[in-house]
């Protein structure tokens, strides 16, 4: 069909993509090679299209439960053959092998596999990472089919999240140790959002060590978001069409309503009897991937129809005292914060919706007016019929703020504004009325950054170009924060000294040490001087994120590099160890390690003793293993201490000897009397 209406435009890829189409021409061609004599099924709906599978049922193909596979099974017979076909979606593993089995024993009793080839590849990387020590991660819908038939495929633990908030709370939640000793695979479900996507990447790559991650999302899936979110940028209202049960259908029209806030979902042309159609506006027609080629030409058909008799009425009904285009005051006379009510002078009443009043949705148009303002603005249309006149306060305040914004790029001020929403290659920026568009290369935000993370904050930029024509602006934030990084880096430098101290946070880490946020300045910390004690990473001892106390051990202003000391000595264990005891004192120690010659225990974390084999006990030992064993802890005495050396010698023996003299000065009639007190008690 051609679509030739100049203001309806419909998305290139809108219908069925490639495992869809696969799935229904592989069934239509088994509907009419059978002729009726094979009874046909499929096992759940084949496609999320409650139209489509009406069709089917009337076709004569019926819908088959799971439980009722070895029953149908059963009573296939030569006369009365059965064959099964396989959704698009999947199934879990047990039931294709119950399929299997069946198959193998009736000959009759056949089925098609029609699982879309990019949901077969994800199960391909459950079966290729088996075991217990595998943690599978999968963004998506817990409940949804095909999520069920990839989590049956994981021999090892799996965690199913609908978006990346939800992991981040699980993520953080699990044990640090158990996680880094897991092989984590990410995937995600066919049809997710790819913001949510790269959010839960981003999480993944910053938790855990060397995650596999595998890019799963249909490519057709990605390429149908991505012109969705870009027919949703330059149209005024958007038609989704696609089932109510359809997961990636759900998806599309979520990404159009972040941009066009006129989006509907509809599954067939029935869903626009109560649409009012607009004049002289774009419309865009979107559609899941399970939608029919026809219901599409049917929806695109009855909105054409509904403008061009919309526009015919709405011509008839123009009010010929005020017209389209004036600039128009009024007294407001109702306030909601839908919209205002003006008296304007006219027969009719002007009413200014808050979306012609404000991006901003934030914003409480109770809060901004009262009765008895006056407002001036644009007219938009004009209506007798409806007795109203559409107006908007947006087009007037732009048009004065407009001069505001070429005399900033002039004198290159720095603005301030709020980010509204991300749209395609950018974010929009709202300055009173005036729509700042920022590329994603000047907002500040990595490249493979998501901007939406920018949407409702306050930020700076610059004006680095304007077009009178349609009075549109670009603006940089990216200048501001090289140039505010530049201030922080110059007012660093012209004071910082060796010896200075810094609160900082840890930016990132390499084997060797981590780097530090000086506030615009960054400096490294060695792994030496992150612990009294020898580690193998830092990531022992900080992680990414983590605020730390730190001062300058060396810098060198020529080359901007910065040495930082982390450890103190107030934390040098040997100092913690001598400032608690003294030769003579005795101290419950932990025995850590074992040599032919004696026994080392740990007396404060990050000091051992030595306690010689022939301090360990009264008698001869031939091994410190005859009487001490790793991990226990015991009592001992300190018996020497060289401080210049840093080393401690340990005496179980000298508490045994002094236990037994002890006993032995025992008075004889105490040692008597002792068992008759306790017969008496």
């Amino acid at each position: 069909m051609k679509y030739d209406n100049p203001n309806i435009i419909v998305a290139e890829n809108a219908g069925f993509c490639f495992g869809v189409k696969r799935a229904t021409d592989t069934l239509e061609k088994a509907i009419k090679e059978s002729d009726g004599n094979v009874r046909i099924f499929t096992l759940g709906h084949i496609i999320h299209n409650t139209i489509y599978n009406n069709e089917l049922l009337e076709k004569g193909v019926s819908v088959l439960s799971e439980d009722d596979i070895e029953k149908t099974a059963v009573s296939a017979t030569e006369a009365s053959p059965v064959k099964i076909f396989v959704r698009t979606h999947g199934v879990t593993k047990d039931i294709s092998e119950r399929l299997e089995k069946c198959a193998l024993a009736n000959p009759f009793f056949t089925f098609e596999d029609c699982t879309c080839p990019f949901v077969k590849k994800i199960h391909k990387i459950a079966d290729e990472h088996p075991g217990s020590d595998t943690l599978f991660i999968i963004l998506g819908d817990p409940a949804h089919p095909e999520v069920k038939g990839i989590v049956s495929h994981c021999e090892g633990e799996s965690i199913v999240f609908p978006d990346a908030e939800s992991l981040e709370k699980a993520i953080l939640s699990y044990d640090v140790d158990k996680l880094n000793k897991k092989t984590v695979v990410l995937v995600a479900q066919t049809t997710q959002k790819l913001s949510e996507w790269h959010k839960t990447q981003k999480i993944i790559e910053k938790r855990c060590t060397n995650p596999i991650i595998f890019d799963t999302i249909c490519n057709v899936t990605e390429i149908r978001q991505l012109e969705a979110a870009e027919l949703a940028s330059v149209c005024d209202y958007m038609i989704v069409i696609g089932g109510k049960d359809s997961s990636n259908t759900a998806k599309l029209t979520e990404i159009c309503k972040n941009i066009c806030k006129n989006t509907v979902w509809v599954e067939n042309s029935g869903g626009l009897s109560q649409l009012i159609p607009p004049t002289n506006k774009k419309v865009g027609i979107a559609a899941g991937a399970s939608t029919p080629r026809s219901i599409i030409e049917e929806v695109y058909k009855t909105m054409s129809t509904k403008i061009e008799n919309f526009e015919e009425m709405l011509e008839e009904s123009l009010c010929k005292t005020l017209n389209t285009g004036d600039t128009v005051k009024g007294i407001v006379t109702a306030v909601s914060n839908a919209e205002l009510q003006l008296d304007v002078g006219y027969k009719v009443t002007g009413v200014i919706k808050a979306e012609q009043i404000t991006d901003d949705p934030s914003v409480s148009l109770k809060d901004m007016f009262k009765v008895g303002d006056e407002v001036e603005a644009f007219v938009i249309r004009v209506s007798d019929i409806e007795g109203i006149a559409e107006l908007s306060k947006k087009r007037t305040d732009s048009d004065k703020n407009w001069n505001e914004i070429v005399a900033a790029y002039e004198a290159k001020t720095v603005l301030e504004g709020k980010v509204i929403e991300a749209v395609k290659g950018g974010v929009i920026a709202l300055v009173d009325a005036t729509r700042v568009f920022i590329p994603g290369a000047r907002s500040g935000v990595p490249k493979s950054g998501d901007l939406t993370t920018l949407v409702g904050k306050v930020v700076k930029f610059r004006i680095i170009e304007i077009k009178e024509s349609g009075h549109r602006a670009y603006g940089s934030i990216s200048d501001i924060l090289r140039e505010e990084r530049k201030a922080k880096e110059d007012a660093f430098w012209a004071t910082a000294e060796e010896g200075k101290q810094y609160k900082g946070t840890v930016k990132s880490m390499t084997t060797y040490g981590a780097f530090v946020d000086l506030g615009g300045v960054d400096g490294m910390i060695h792994t030496s001087e992150l612990s009294w004690k020898r580690i193998k990473s830092p990531a022992e001892v900080v992680a990414i994120g983590d605020e730390v106390d730190v001062y300058i051990k060396a810098l060198d202003v020529e080359k901007k590099r910065i040495s930082l000391g982390y450890k103190t000595e107030a934390t040098n264990p040997w100092k913690i160890f001598t400032d608690k005891y003294q030769v003579g004192d005795i101290a419950a120690v932990k025995v850590v390690n074992m040599m032919p010659f004696g026994a080392f225990a740990e007396v404060v974390d990050g000091v051992d003793g030595l306690i010689h084999i022939s301090q360990i006990a009264l008698e001869k030992i031939a091994k410190p293993a005859d009487v001490l064993e790793i991990g226990q802890v015991v009592d001992a005495k300190i018996t020497e201490i060289d401080y210049e050396k840093c080393k401690v010698s340990l005496s179980i023996r000298a508490l045994l000897e002094e236990a037994k003299a002890a006993e032995e000065a025992m008075p004889e009639d105490y040692a008597e009397e002792a068992p008759a007190e306790e017969v008496a008690e």
